[in-house]
């Protein structure tokens, strides 16, 4: 589909951000001195990439050009790109669906949705759009996140409730590592709706409260969402390790079920 100047833009921080990752040793090149920039060059990219240097340039600069699904895969293969930052590429560059929603109202749950995780009770289970609002969620949940609901003129947001609330820190053991991940999953989600202002308006509310969403943001991580592992201060026993799997919805497929299993081998410590 076509690109607009701003996922131009964004698909030339994304192949700077990736440049500036890969060392010259890890590609074969070697190290020649100091270097005033951290990663490859432009110019080295490009050689080993296969294409123009000037080319290459006008791409990372958000020119309108069009890069071919050919020039994409070698541009992956040198940038040491993984499958989900190839597929976030492809869609930057226009190779890929993206969904288009600037003009859309958020999708309402149907009420046979919503339901679902009152009936996984006693297990904390949430429902939440690619915003990471928060459209259902039971008892257990809120329970285990605490404030989460609580937002007063607000939805209920997820992302909002890790950067902004206190109180993610002393629930989340191991708060950067987990909001490293989600802030990576919410730049690929808002790489495939690059209309919608629902994400913008996220990401600036984020910025502006959290000096971690500045610093990390501008490195362009991306991560698609998936199940896991998680430790957790539950309420009563302290210190618990959670299972957690990722259902998308058939019809919304950025609606995600997550749902949370303690693990019974846990000591309450964190320690199986």
């Amino acid at each position: 589909m076509p690109q607009g100047p701003e996922q131009r833009r964004e698909l030339g921080a994304f192949l700077r951000s990736r440049r500036e990752r890969v060392a010259p040793d890890e590609v074969g090149l070697p190290r020649t001195g100091r270097r005033r920039t951290p990663g490859l060059r432009r110019e080295e990219l490009a050689l080993l990439a296969g294409i123009s240097a000037t080319w290459y340039t006008y791409l990372e600069q958000g020119r309108d050009i069009r890069a071919s699904e050919q020039v994409l895969d070698s541009l992956a293969r040198t940038l040491l790109l993984d499958e989900g930052e190839r597929e976030h590429l492809r869609r930057l560059a226009g190779h890929a669906h993206t969904v288009q929603t600037a003009h859309e109202a958020p999708a309402r749950l149907p009420s046979e949705v919503a339901a679902v995780p009152g009936l996984l009770q006693p297990q904390p289970a949430y429902i939440i759009d690619g915003t990471y609002d928060v459209l259902s969620h039971n008892r257990a949940a809120e329970e285990l996140f605490p404030h989460l609901a609580e937002a007063p003129g607000t939805p209920s947001n997820l992302a909002r409730w890790t950067f902004l609330d206190p109180a993610a820190r002393d629930v989340v053991v191991d708060w950067e590592a987990e909001a490293r991940g989600l802030l990576a999953r919410l730049r690929t989600l808002s790489g495939r709706h690059p209309d919608d202002p629902r994400y913008r308006a996220l990401i600036d509310e984020l910025k502006a409260g959290s000096e971690e969403v500045r610093a990390w943001w501008p490195r362009y991580d991306v991560q698609v969402r998936h199940g896991g592992r998680k430790r957790l201060r539950s309420p009563g026993p302290g210190v618990t390790e959670y299972a957690y799997t990722a259902f998308h919805l058939a019809e919304q497929p950025d609606h995600t079920l997550v749902i949370y299993v303690a693990d019974d081998a846990s000591d309450g410590n964190g320690t199986p």
